[in-house]
């Protein structure tokens, strides 16, 4: 363990995972509903893979990216189970720096993968509505495997150098992190080097990525209220609007965390650790566990599936 890089080699270094600020004592308390977000989430995910994959009735687009969506949230739930529930568990606290790094890559990836995932199922929700008649004929099962093929390749292409520029920089600050898993900002704090080109990627990432789908998100609803404001129907109106509330839902929950963390990670330096540390938490937890809830609780088909597969 080292809190300068400079005088030792950089690959022995090792990071302090940090759980929740000032709680320590019950850290193992803290686990048991730590453990129940992981449970929920990845017995969620994986009931919702299952049923779409059985199920030739599911076999659409909206359930096919909603498996994608998924396999997004596992990846997720996965990637930060080990540190946290090492943390929390068995107090192992020490992560090194190539796997600290690791983590950081998959976490950043799977997050923009979900993030364009989400903009796949406005896009769906979109094509549904305005040309119905041309549903099934514009997302063919080739063209929807190109699309979340697109959405893969993005997502580590984009998030690929953030290792690399991260290990070409000098570490001579507390080598502490915030919370049980590593994140680019947290990182680059520690730097005592010029990590200009770093921040500048991280920027543009944030930009080409997570903002830019949800300007194209939100651009997609509009042409949809569009649409739906010019049925005569009152009844076919609201039916519209009905098939994109799951959808939604999963949007702010997904987006609203990261918004509120990256906001608290660039100019929250006087805020609380424990406000930071929870939002972080939020950020990566809760979406991965809510999205199959969501789904399941406002599509009737899929919720009908679900039922009549326990029941057998």
């Amino acid at each position: 363990m080292i809190s300068a890089v400079n005088d030792t080699k950089f690959n022995s270094a090792v990071f302090l995972l940090t759980g929740i600020p000032g709680l320590e004592d019950v850290h193992l308390w803290i686990s048991i509903p730590f453990c129940l977000v992981y449970i929920i989430s990845v017995v969620g995910n994986s009931v919702i893979l299952f049923i779409i994959r059985t199920d030739s009735s599911l076999h659409e687009p909206m359930y096919i990216f909603l498996s994608m969506l998924a396999v997004t949230d596992l990846g997720l739930s996965i990637v930060t189970m080990p540190t946290t529930l090492g943390l929390f568990l068995f107090n192992a606290s020490e992560i090194s720096v190539d796997a600290c790094f690791a983590q950081l890559f998959f976490i950043h990836s799977l997050s923009y993968i979900e993030s364009s995932v989400l903009l796949l199922m406005a896009f769906d929700r979109f094509i549904a509505i305005s040309h119905p008649l041309r549903y099934a004929s514009i997302l063919t099962l080739p063209r929807i495997a190109n699309m979340g093929l697109v959405c893969v390749l993005r997502g580590v292409a984009v998030v690929f150098p953030l290792p690399f520029l991260l290990k070409s920089s000098q570490y001579c600050q507390a080598n502490v992190l915030a919370r049980s898993y590593c994140l680019n900002q947290e990182i680059m704090k520690m730097a005592c080097s010029d990590i200009r080109v770093s921040s500048i990627y991280g920027f543009f990432l944030t930009v080409s990525t997570a903002m830019l789908d949800s300007l194209l998100i939100l651009l997609s609803y509009v042409m949809i209220l569009k649409t739906v404001l010019s049925i005569a129907s009152h009844a076919e109106c609201v039916r519209a609007l009905s098939t994109c509330v799951s959808h939604l839902c999963v949007v702010l929950i997904s987006y609203i965390p990261g918004v509120g963390l990256s906001i608290v990670q660039r100019f929250g330096n006087r805020s609380s650790p424990l406000l930071r540390s929870l939002m972080g938490y939020v950020y990566l937890l809760v979406p991965p566990m809510m999205n199959p809830i969501v789904y399941s609780v406002k599509s009737k088909h899929l919720r009908a599936r679900i039922i009549r597969a326990f029941k057998k």
